[in-house]
Parts: C-alpha cells; sequence; structure tokens
C-alpha cells in the first residue's frame, strides 16, 4: 500500500502547503531575501509529492516520523512567510534579528525533516530525486550559513532614529528597503501602526516611540521628494524588469515561447503541451527537434522543468501566459461553426432510433467526421454522441462495434472529449472490445485505451479494468500495427507504479523478451522501452532476471540505436544493483568493455547508467 493510500490525510496536508506557500505573493520588506529563500526552496519539493501520488510502494515507519515533521515544519513555516508580510513594516524592522532568528529555525526544522526521509527506498525518477538531493543540499547549508545581517540598514536605521534631522539620502535607502515610497504606501503603513497599538492594548514593546518618530521622518521626505507619484506594484514590475531574456531550456523548441506546461516526449525532448499535441494530431510520427521516430505518443509532464520555470518567472518578475497563442493558430475559415451541425444531429437521431443498419452507417458517418477536423470533434460531442457510441460498443453487429471504438478513437484526441467519454462509463466496454472484439476492434480499443490513459487518473481506473492482460494478448497476437497500438498503451499505463506490477503478473515479460530477440520484428525498440519500464518494479526486476535477459541486452548495447541502448543499459543497471549473481553473468559476457565504450559515446542518460554499472562491476 502507498503513502497515498495508507496516509492520505498527511498527504493532502503536505501537498497542499507546499501549494499555499508557492501561491504567496513576492515578499516587499527587508525579509525579501529570506522569505524569497524560504519560498523557492520549499516549491523545489513540489515534484516529489506529485511523483509520490501516484506510488503505490509501501513506506516505513521512518517514512511516515519523516513526512509528518516536514508537514508540522511547512505549516509553521506557511505562518511565518504569511506573518512577516502583513502588519506594520516598521515594527517588522525593528523586530528583525527576532524574526531572521525564526526563518533559520524553520530552515533547521525542514532540513531535519528531509533527514528522516530515506528518499534511497523511494520509487522515484532520477530527476527528482536529484532534484531533492539538491533541496536538500541547499537546506543544509542555509542551516549552517543563516543570513548575514544587511550592515548598511543598520546604519541607516540607528541614524535615523538618533538624529532629529537625517540625511535625505539615509531616508531614501530606508524608504526603498521598507517598501514606503509614497503617501498610499506610507496610508498603509499608519493604519497597520494604529492596528498595532490596539491589538497590543497600546503597548507593543519598547519600540513604540521609535515606530512613532520614523514614521513622521519617511512621510516627511517622501512628501518633499515624490509628493504625487504613486507607482502601481504591476508599473514598478514592468520597470523592473524590462524584457528579461528567456533561457533556452525553458522555450518550446516549435513556438519559442516560454513553456507554460512542458511535457517530455519519448524521445527526451520537452515541448509546450499545447504545441506537441498539434504536431501530433496532425499525423506526425517524429520529435520535431531531433527528427527521430517517436517510439509512442505519450506526453510525461516535466514536473521539474515547470517549477524551475516557475521559479525564474517569479524572479524575473515574468507571469506565465495564460495560453500558448502561437500553438493555437487555425487553418484558413476554420471554426467550430465549421461543422455540419445540422447533419451530425440527423445522424445523432439515427444512432437513438434507427434500426441496426442504420445505427452501423451513423457510427461509420461519425467515425469519419471526427477524423476529418478538430471542429467535427468538438461539435459531435456537444450535440451528445459520446454516451451512445458507448452504448454501441456492446453492439452484436461486429461491424457497429468497430465504428464505434474508432469514433470514440477520433473523438477522444481533444482532450476534454477524453472526460466526457470516461464519466459515460466507456472504459469497460472499451475493454471488453479489447477482449472479444475483430482484430480492428481490438487494436483501435487499444488505440482508443492509450489516448485515454494520457489522463493520469484514467491509467488506475483502465488497469483496473482489466486492460492490460488484454493488451498482452493483442502484443502477442496482434497484427504489426496492433502490436504497436497495444505497446504503446501498455507502456503508457506502466507510468502508474500499480500497473507496472499487473503487467508483471499478467506475464508481459516473456512475450517482451522474445519480442526482444526478434530483430526483424520492428518491435525492438516498443519491448526495451516498457522492459526499461518495468524494470524500476521489484517484481519487474525479479521476472526479468529469471528471462536471461544479459546476453541480448549486451548484444543491444553493443549495437543498438542511441536509444534503444540507453534503455537497455538502464535494464542491466536496474538488474545489477544488488544482485551479486547478475553482475557475474554480465562480467562473464565482457561487459566492461561495452560500458565503457557506450559511457564515452552513449546519450547522456546511457553514460550515467554505464559509468554506474562499472562502478557495481569493480566492486564485484
Amino acid at each position: 500500500m502507498g503513502l497515498a493510500n495508507q496516509e492520505p490525510e498527511l498527504l493532502s496536508g503536505l501537498v497542499e502547503s507546499v501549494k499555499e506557500i508557492s501561491g504567496l505573493a513576492e515578499c516587499k520588506n527587508v525579509f525579501k531575501k529570506m522569505h524569497g529563500n524560504l519560498v523557492r526552496r520549499i516549491k523545489l519539493l513540489s515534484p516529489l509529492f506529485e511523483e509520490l501520488k501516484d506510488s503505490d510502494e509501501e513506506i516505513t515507519q521512518q517514512h511516515i516520523k519523516g513526512f509528518e515533521m516536514l508537514r508540522i515544519a511547512l505549516d509553521s513555516s506557511l505562518n511565518l512567510l504569511k506573518s512577516v508580510d502583513e502588519g506594520s513594516k516598521l515594527y517588522q524592522v525593528l523586530q528583525r534579528d527576532k524574526i531572521a532568528s525564526k526563518f533559520h529555525e524553520m530552515t533547521e526544522q525542514i532540513e531535519a525533516a528531509l533527514n528522516e526521509i530515506p528518499c534511497d527506498n523511494l520509487d522515484l525518477s532520477e530527476e527528482v530525486h536529484e532534484q531533492i538531493e539538491l533541496v536538500h543540499a541547499q537546506f543544509r547549508r542555509a542551516k549552517g550559513r543563516p543570513d548575514s545581517p544587511d550592515l548598511q540598514l543598520d546604519r541607516d536605521l540607528s541614524a535615523a532614529q538618533k538624529e532629529k534631522d537625517p540625511e535625505p539620502a539615509i531616508l531614501k535607502r530606508l524608504s526603498e528597503k521598507l517598501q514606503l515610497r509614497t503617501i498610499n504606501d506610507l496610508k498603509k503603513e499608519s493604519l497597520a501602526f494604529h492596528e498595532l497599538v490596539i491589538t497590543t492594548g497600546g503597548d507593543p514593546g519598547d519600540c513604540l516611540e521609535s515606530m512613532s518618530s520614523l514614521l513622521k521622518k519617511l512621510k516627511d521626505f517622501v512628501l518633499i521628494e515624490n509628493p504625487e507619484v504613486d507607482t502601481s506594484e504591476g508599473e514598478r514590475g514592468v520597470i523592473r524588469h524590462r524584457s528579461p531574456v528567456i533561457p533556452d531550456d525553458f522555450r518550446c523548441p516549435i513556438s519559442l515561447e516560454l513553456m507554460k506546461d512542458p511535457v517530455i516526449v519519448s524521445t527526451g525532448q520537452t515541448y509546450e503541451r499545447s504545441c506537441i499535441q498539434k504536431w501530433l494530431d496532425a499525423g506526425h510520427k517524429t520529435c520535431p527537434k531531433t527528427q527521430q521516430t517517436l517510439l509512442h505518443t505519450a506526453l510525461t509532464p516535466n514536473y521539474v522543468l515547470k517549477s524551475l520555470i516557475a521559479l525564474w518567472c517569479e524572479s524575473n518578475g515574468v507571469e506565465l501566459p495564460k495560453n500558448q497563442a502561437t500553438c493555437k493558430s487555425k487553418k484558413p475559415g476554420s471554426s467550430v461553426s465549421d461543422c455540419d451541425r445540422a447533419a451530425i444531429v440527423a445522424l445523432l437521431e439515427k444512432l437513438a432510433n434507427g434500426n441496426a443498419e442504420q445505427q452501423r452507417a451513423a457510427a461509420g458517418e461519425l467515425r469519419l467526421l471526427a477524423k476529418r477536423n478538430a471542429d467535427n470533434r468538438v461539435c459531435i460531442a456537444e450535440t451528445g454522441a459520446i454516451p451512445l457510441l458507448v452504448e454501441l460498443l456492446s453492439s452484436s453487429d461486429s461491424r457497429t462495434q468497430e465504428h464505434a471504438v474508432t469514433a470514440l478513437l477520433n473523438l477522444s484526441i481533444n482532450d476534454s472529449n477524453k472526460g466526457t467519454i470516461v464519466n459515460a462509463g466507456a472504459i469497460p466496454d472499451i475493454v471488453d472490445v479489447l477482449k472479444n472484439g475483430s482484430m480492428e476492434a481490438r487494436e483501435n480499443a487499444a488505440a482508443t485505451l492509450f489516448s485515454l490513459s494520457v489522463i493520469d487518473e484514467n491509467k488506475v481506473a483502465i488497469g483496473a479494468a482489466g486492460a492490460i492482460p488484454a493488451l498482452i494478448k493483442l502484443l502477442c497476437d496482434g497484427t504489426p500495427r496492433g502490436k504497436k497500438d497495444a505497446a504503446t498503451a501498455i507502456f503508457n499505463l506502466s507510468i502508474y507504479q500499480g500497473n507496472k506490477a499487473r503487467a508483471v503478473r499478467a506475464g508481459i515479460v516473456p512475450p517482451l523478451m522474445r519480442l526482444l530477440k526478434d530483430a526483424g520484428g520492428g518491435m525492438v525498440d516498443e519491448a526495451l522501452a516498457i522492459l526499461a519500464i518495468l524494470a524500476s518494479h521489484q517484481e519487474g526486476k525479479v521476472a526479468i532476471g529469471q528471462a536471461e535477459p544479459i546476453p541480448v541486452l549486451m548484444e543491444v548495447i553493443k549495437t543498438g540505436s542511441p536509444r534503444n541502448r540507453e534503455n537497455a543499459a538502464a535494464v542491466l543497471w536496474s538488474l545489477c544493483t544488488g544482485e551479486l549473481q547478475q553482475l557475474k553473468i554480465a562480467k562473464d559476457l565482457d561487459a566492461e568493455e561495452v560500458l565503457k565504450e557506450l559511457s564515452e559515446s552513449g546519450t547522456d542518460r546511457a553514460k550515467r547508467k554505464a559509468g554506474s554499472i562499472l562502478e557495481l562491476l569493480q566492486r564485484c
């Protein structure tokens, strides 16, 4: 049982705390640096929780203790972060030593909690694992190196308090540092000051006189220097940040715009979701940047990059775009109204009330209309066709069933339609077609399940509906196209941890090994990709190890494509980690020489895997 099932309230609390902290406005006062550093580091924990949501692995009592400590630390941090961005700025600056001490205490608490969470024992992707290690190191350094005091601020405050008429330069620096630049700012500070006096019963400590004196001096300064200017926060942001240069890694290779929703394709390249989806919807089967053939069309969210882009935007005063307009262009004359709504309504009437022959013909026409363009897909869904097509999945007429499942496949290209299809109860019926339909219907059912599984929660429902054994059967006895459809669906479903176990228990490893050994069968790429994802699961690792895979893996590492060499190395690394017997087999097959060559000429990931295996071999 995973964390999300065993401790739902704990995980939910952690997720909500990180979200709330991430949504805090930028601090504008003297604690800007401390506030920003703490928020930035906490934000970087977000990918950890994103991956743990879908994890089914068992966790230890130590994990639970660590996450509980982290939840308490995050709740305390949230209260501190909110408190320093509210109330009187003058009061806070005069209490800065106490508040700085609280920031340091929060850093220590979070670092202590991270010490209690052994991430090596959690099933995390390499990227997320590396990011959490980096964040932990940042907290560790910050704990040992508290933020240094602002000596200039100390000198200016001392002079402003002691001198009757401080120099304008001193008051200007304080005005800037405290964000008390305008008449409006000072009005807000005056109200906060009076509220403080009321809430403390007229005794906010020994700083009341100092606060009152400083407020008067700053008011006099602003009235003389800046009597009318009251620049809004938004305008100040524009002035501070004039056209920052967007890092190339944050731009979509297609639109060249800042990415809002970065996703990874099978080649490892990252694109803006809407842009790469349009590329795929147009029928392309290659990676736009590398021109490599895509092994599958699953789009995996790049949570790490997304969090880095958000941090960059915050640091540079850039608002993430609401939409990627450059990716939304339509063909000339194309709009939702271009679809023949009247004709579609007439087809729906036949679908609902016609005889068997009329239903078959109507489903066939809707299948073609849904394939033709995006506008038709929207119109067909809006007129209520999806529930009727789902009903026809149970038709005793095989041709009607083929038309219905293929129409749903074409409609599912539209992301909004995916939800409508699932809500209509389609998944069990599609799985039934996958098990019992004609070969064409089975192939298109597999493709439909793949399309629906792009949405993470659907991966769980599809696996629970029994799709995986039926997909494995299609992988074994389908046509070349059917095998491809089955493989892409299995790969995408196996991103969810629970489905990895389902696939292994359903006997997927032997057919994958057969496909891997059949170089002329055209399925080596798919077989290796699935094995690589299954090998990260303990049951998958055991099942693959029993299939005597190392000789064929070594052959792929010697002669395969860059992507296949990388996946073969990933499988080999999983097999050899903690398994002396597998290491000995690899060593007997001269793995060291082959892996040394891969560590020099492979992809970045292949080089890392090769280096890790070489280290294991040296200890063997």
